[in-house]
């Protein structure tokens, strides 16, 4: 089976202790990865392609964003997917109003409008690129940061070619989850979590759990976005199984033996 294209965005803010991690708990009766520890994401659409969507990017254009991610077209709509599902899942639009600025949902009537027209996307009444044209937004893809590329292992029930991008919070934005896919919402220290997740007391994906571990090693936001910049070699990074049920990445041991059908075991849930 082929992997789906998929985006997610870590998003940060800075704190006295040092940058927190924007995480959402997944619903417990969710099909997939059921209360675990995420970042916003999810699948393309083939509505984050229109042409209209790529017109009101203050980011790469298309070709850029294609040679960035080291595809041949189509590179931006993961950009414009990785802010549609930041709005449908914690309610943060990351894009600028006509007169330039960052969007801001603090006013009561501001807030009230744009929770109807993410209830309206959720339901399918209203698309996302119909929000972006009536607010008259421009959406900030410039604000997104490429860092990672994960694909979910051979064998798995559904695979996932995800894109992972990193941005920091606006400031006049609060945070609600959507409370179906997600059913809470955290920010929270990489460091603390990963901690968390040593102890059993929350879980944690491969690809979530080496990003804190990236994250976890810098003091300040600006920092951290300075290195993701600083770099320009994304690999694609396909964790594989082992005979006995380790889940382990290029250069761990036993990841070249997990390649033969002798050495690779069975994807279950407990990998994910």
């Amino acid at each position: 089976m082929d992997p789906r294209p998929a985006s997610t965005v870590t998003l940060l803010r800075d704190t006295e202790r040092g940058p927190e991690v924007l995480m959402l708990k997944r619903n417990l009766n969710s099909v997939f990865v059921p209360g675990v520890h995420v970042f916003p994401g999810g699948t393309l659409d083939d509505a984050d392609h229109a042409a209209e969507l790529r017109a009101l990017c203050d980011g790469p254009e298309d070709a850029v964003a294609s040679r960035i991610l080291g595809i041949e077209r189509g590179g931006l709509a993961y950009w414009i997917a990785a802010i549609r599902e930041l709005f449908e899942e914690a309610g943060v639009l990351l894009a600028r109003s006509s007169d330039g600025a960052l969007l801001t949902l603090t006013e009561p009537e501001a807030g009230q409008r744009f929770r109807v027209h993410r209830k309206r996307m959720e339901s399918g009444e209203e698309p996302f690129n119909a929000v972006v044209a009536d607010e008259r937004l421009r959406l900030a893809t410039d604000r997104l940061r490429y860092f990672g590329h994960w694909i979910t292992p051979e064998g798995a029930v559904r695979r996932y070619d995800t894109r992972f991008f990193v941005a920091m919070a606006p400031q006049h934005q609060v945070v609600a989850h959507d409370n179906r896919e997600a059913i809470a919402h955290e920010w929270v220290r990489p460091d603390d979590l990963i901690e968390r997740h040593r102890r059993g007391e929350c879980k944690l994906r491969t690809p979530t759990l080496h990003s804190l571990r990236r994250f976890a090693d810098f003091d300040t936001t600006a920092a951290l976005i300075a290195a993701v910049d600083a770099e320009h070699d994304v690999p694609a990074i396909t964790p594989r199984v082992t005979r006995d049920g380790r889940l382990v990445i290029p250069g761990e041991a036993g990841y070249e033996e997990a390649a033969s059908p002798e050495g690779r075991g069975e994807w279950t849930a407990r990998d994910r």
